[in-house]
């Protein structure tokens, strides 16, 4: 809108703005005078009169004109009080601008996420920490939004669900479109959450966003560095944690800020805030963290805000303390061309730094080299594709291909993990010489892992990410007794943090696994050891073990007894995915003991049936809607994916045959063969099998129901009546309709002939 005309400029305030373009080309000292006219003009002090210059500069003509020249006299007096005026109403904020405070913020927040920090194996003999930027992969994204009107809403799916689409898309839209205002990043561990956001932060510290973004003041705050601060009866509110705890934080001294930059900044939505890792808060606390961030979020409402979590600490939280924004986005794993980017960047890096930071032909065509050799082992054994779906898997494949160029890569994900342990423990110690009490003896190195594992069952069992060093140092004595080793507890841990950094000090005097995920692994690998099964039997409900319960499987000789443990007490679906992990290895470890192989058939077949029976029971009672919900949860978590993903179209091209009939036998034996996949199937090929968005694809709609007066229906809108409602309307899978599943789960369903 444009401004509303202004009075008339006095006199002194006409010869500030003199003064003030006088100052403009150079003069208070390296760059200080343009600082000012620039804040002068911003706040508009004064207006830009070109006839008082003109006079200004003929009032020194001659003595006709004295009394002029004294009139200007007087005149320039009381301009430069009118200056000193203004600059002390600027305050502080004044003094920011001229010192460039703001622009160090930027610097510092961008400096403090420089380095590609992946957390895992950062350290090995040989290979090269890279910067962010040099190995930066786009992260695509499955979506929903939550906003009233439904047309809205499948406008804002369908971007979510285009290919390509990138949080910059996003944060492109955010100005204009609430919606993009607030996004949740959900998913599993290593699948790149902080690493984006590090992204964020460096682009816009940087001034290296995209033309069509918006430079926002990005603001990085890592939840569990502040879980405790949070969890107070009284937690500082988000301006006083940026300026108390995060500028402190960052890797450049003396950075001051105005008193009230934080609050100013965020009222006038500048500021984007990312908060990392919702789910490193403990359970017991996230419903106070939860309050804090929504009281946060109401009082700046002009300001972004993004969050990550794993999806279930997101997902589970009650209704009076539950996070819900307005964008939710999954992580998709690693495509094809996201992993060939990956892999071909990081060999780039190796090469380059390797050679002393020699880009030239000799170096681009090693690293091309041992990338496509890299590429071609994924490619050709499924297993290794599937692992390197997880960028952080994909990440410690690069540095095992590079450290054991030779070597055969692992196939599995606990293969990869202890190949890892070793690699640490043993060649790493060894490779560089080193007098440790690691390479005293060919065992050592195994025994200084049972004493890691033992380590990290405590730690998941008191639920905990890190440990203050006191209370480690008093369990590794413990531990070391237990094993009859005599090295001192404190030369322990300084030979495993500085050598095989498998343990790290991120804080002072506070240490953690480099990743969750080696916690976990090590956790699970001591459950095995010791031979103690039933220690998980009582976490089966507790998201925080369900990653250790998957590793346990996918390494336990003979799994059949969790598997229906799990099953017996009602967790179904994590009875399934123990026997998805385990089925990965049944030909290569469990084809000679076909007893324990049958047993395995067996629970398959017992879990299979009692993940349907919730939908079976639903059908029975005509209770369609909730019918509907239940398989849309059945197929998703079938194609490993969380409830509120979305199907890509390899998930359908490849769903399993057994599932999808027994699906559709449901739904076909009680709707009387009025509903179900197979009805869908034949209506669809009758509106000639339509493959991409056309009038076809819209007759079919029309014909089931999902569509009204060329109008999409929402499913709040949809008739849940057998009666009423048309053939094939059902299941529309929650309202999750659209044009993938069109594409590929009717031709699926062709496939696997319903």
């Amino acid at each position: 809108m444009p401004e509303e005309p202004s009075k008339q400029a006095s006199i002194p305030e006409q010869l500030a703005e003199i003064l003030v373009k006088v100052l403009k080309p150079g003069g208070i000292g390296l760059g200080g005078g343009y600082g000012l006219w620039l804040l002068l003009i911003e706040h508009k002090v004064s207006e830009a009169i070109a006839s008082t210059l003109i006079g200004f500069c003929f009032s020194y003509a001659g003595k006709l004109l004295e009394p002029i020249h004294k009139g200007n006299q007087q005149r320039l007096e009381k301009a430069g009080e009118v200056v000193n005026k203004k600059l002390d109403q600027f305050g502080e904020q004044a003094i920011a601008k001229l010192t460039l405070a703001e622009d160090r913020y930027f610097e510092a927040q961008a400096a403090e996420c420089e380095t590609c920090s992946t957390e895992g194996m950062a350290k090995i003999s040989g290979i090269f920490t890279p910067m962010l930027e040099q190995v930066f992969v786009p992260l695509e994204f499955d979506g929903r939004v939550t906003f009233p009107g439904f047309s809205r809403s499948l406008e804002h799916l369908e971007l979510l669900q285009s290919s390509g689409v990138s949080i910059w898309d996003l944060l492109a839209r955010a100005k204009r479109d609430a919606i993009y205002s607030e996004i949740a990043i959900l998913a599993w561990g290593g699948y790149g959450k902080t690493t984006l956001l590090r992204h964020i932060a460096y682009s816009l510290g940087r001034n290296k966003q995209p033309k069509e973004v918006t430079r926002y003041i990005p603001v990085l705050l890592l939840l569990r560095k502040y879980r405790e601060i949070l969890s107070q009866e009284t937690p500082p509110n988000l301006p006083e944690l940026i300026m108390q705890h995060h500028i402190p934080s960052l890797p450049i001294a003396d950075l001051k800020m105005p008193s009230n930059w934080a609050k100013e900044m965020l009222e006038q939505g500048k500021i984007l805030v990312m908060l990392d890792g919702f789910d490193e808060v403990p359970k017991a606390k996230r419903p106070l963290v939860a309050r804090w961030l929504n009281d946060q979020r109401k009082k700046y409402r002009k300001s972004l805000f993004i969050l990550t979590a794993r999806p279930k600490a997101y997902n589970e939280q009650t209704s009076s303390d539950r996070i819900d924004f307005n964008s939710l986005l999954y992580v998709r794993n690693f495509n094809e061309p996201q992993r060939k980017a990956f892999v071909e960047k990081w060999y780039w890096c190796q090469e380059y730094y390797h050679h002393g930071k020699e880009d030239i032909p000799a170096v681009r065509k090693a690293a091309q080299d041992a990338a496509d050799d890299l590429l071609k082992q994924i490619n050709q054994r499924q297993e290794l594709a599937d692992l390197s779906q997880n960028p952080l898997l994909l990440n410690m494949i690069a540095m095992f291909h590079r450290r054991y160029p030779s070597s055969k890569l692992p196939k599995r994900r606990v293969e990869l993990y202890q190949e890892i342990c070793v690699l640490q423990l043993r060649d790493r110690p060894g490779a560089r010489d080193l007098e440790t009490w690691l390479t005293g003896d060919n065992d050592e190195y195994a025994t200084a892992q049972v004493i890691l594992q033992m380590l990290a069952l405590e730690m998941m069992q008191q639920k905990e990410e890190r440990v203050e060093q006191a209370v480690l140092l008093k369990r590794l004595e413990g531990y070391l007794k237990a094993q009859e080793e005599s090295i001192a507890p404190a030369d322990f841990l300084r030979q495993i943090e500085q050598i095989s950094e498998l343990l790290v000090q991120r804080e002072p005097e506070e240490f953690e696994f480099p990743h969750l995920s080696f916690q976990e692994f090590l956790a699970a690998k001591e459950v095995v050891r010791r031979g103690e099964e039933s220690l998980l039997y009582e976490r089966f409900g507790e998201d925080w073990w369900k990653p250790v319960i998957l590793l346990y499987a996918a390494q336990v000789k003979k799994p059949s007894t969790l598997i229906r443990t799990a099953l017996s007490q009602g967790f179904k679906d994590l009875a399934y995915a123990c026997f998805q992990e385990t089925s990965k290895r049944i030909d290569a470890d469990l084809q000679p003991d076909l007893a324990e192989l049958n047993a395995l058939r067996e629970a398959a077949t017992e879990v299979k049936t009692s993940r349907y029976q919730r939908l079976e029971e639903l059908l029975s009672t005509q209770q369609w809607k909730a019918a509907d919900k239940e398989t849309y949860r059945l197929m998703i978590t079938t194609v490993g994916k969380e409830e509120g993903q979305w199907f890509s179209s390899a998930d359908l091209e490849n769903f399993p045959c057994e599932d999808l009939r027994i699906l559709d036998q449901l739904w076909i034996k009680y709707s009387s063969n009025k509903w179900g996949l197979s009805v869908q199937k034949r209506i669809w090929q009758e509106c000639g099998s339509p493959m991409s968005y056309s009038d076809d694809w819209e007759q079919f709609c029309d014909r089931v129901g999902w569509r009204n007066d060329g109008n999409w229906l929402s499913s709040d809108d949809l008739t849940y009546d057998l009666n009423r409602s048309p053939q094939g309307k059902f299941p529309c899978f929650d309202g999750w309709r659209g044009l993938v599943l069109g594409l590929c789960l009717f031709s699926r369903a062709e496939t696997c002939e319903l």
